[in-house]
C-alpha cells in the first residue's frame, strides 16, 4: 500500500495495492499491522455503508466529546470526499482537504478524530463504506454548514440535495462544541 500525504498532515490518502488481471482484481482493503505502521493505529469498532444519488452532499459531520476517526472508501461510483480541521487551537483550523474517491481509483481517505467529514456524490449513485474507530453516539454529533464561506469548499456541485439536518447546520463560527487541538 502507498500513503499519499495531503495539505493537512494528519489526513492521508491510502492507495491499497491492487492485483488485477482479465478476471478482475483483488486487494486488501484493510490490514491492522500495515495501517498501524502508517499511523492509523486505533482499532475499528464500527463499519458504515451509505448509498446516495448524484448531487447529494452528506456532511459536514463529527462527534465530540466522543470523536471518531474514519477510513473512507467508495465501493461503487465517485464522490468528492472532504475533511476539515475543526480542532480549536490547531494551526490548520478551518483548512480542508478534498479528494476524489471512486470504485475506479480505489483510494481511501483517513479522516482523523477532530476533523469534520462530508462528501458530494459526483456519479449517478455512490456506495460509501467507512470504518470508524469509535461507536456512533447521537448525543455527541456535531454538524457544520456545508457551504460555510469561511471554509471555502468547492463541492463541484450546484444546488445539492441535503438532509434537513445538514441544511440547518450552523456555521463553524457558531459551533460551541468543537474538539481541542492536542486532546483528540
Amino acid at each position: 500500500m502507498r500513503i499519499i500525504p495531503t495539505e493537512l498532515p494528519e489526513v492521508v490518502i491510502v492507495e491499497p495495492q491492487v492485483f488485477g488481471d482479465a478476471r478482475g482484481f483483488f486487494m486488501e482493503s484493510y490490514r491492522l499491522d500495515r495501517y498501524a505502521d502508517q499511523g492509523i493505529k486505533r482499532p475499528f469498532v464500527q463499519d458504515n455503508l451509505s448509498r446516495s444519488s448524484r448531487g447529494v452532499i452528506r456532511g459536514l459531520h463529527l462527534q465530540n466529546p466522543q470523536p471518531q476517526g474514519k477510513l473512507v472508501s467508495v465501493l461503487k461510483g465517485k464522490v468528492l470526499d472532504v475533511a476539515v480541521d475543526v480542532r480549536a487551537g490547531s494551526p490548520n483550523f478551518r483548512c480542508h482537504v478534498a479528494v476524489e474517491l471512486s470504485d475506479e481509483n480505489r483510494r481511501q481517505l483517513w479522516v482523523p478524530r477532530g476533523f469534520a467529514h462530508g462528501f458530494a456524490v459526483l456519479s449517478e449513485i455512490a456506495d460509501c463504506f467507512y470504518k470508524c474507530d469509535e461507536y456512533y453516539c447521537p448525543k455527541d454529533e456535531v454538524s457544520v454548514r456545508w457551504d460555510d464561506p469561511e471554509l471555502g469548499i468547492d463541492w463541484k456541485l450546484e444546488n445539492p440535495a441535503l438532509s434537513a439536518k445538514d441544511s440547518r447546520a450552523p456555521l463553524l463560527s457558531e459551533v460551541k462544541n468543537l474538539p481541542n487541538f492536542g486532546q483528540v
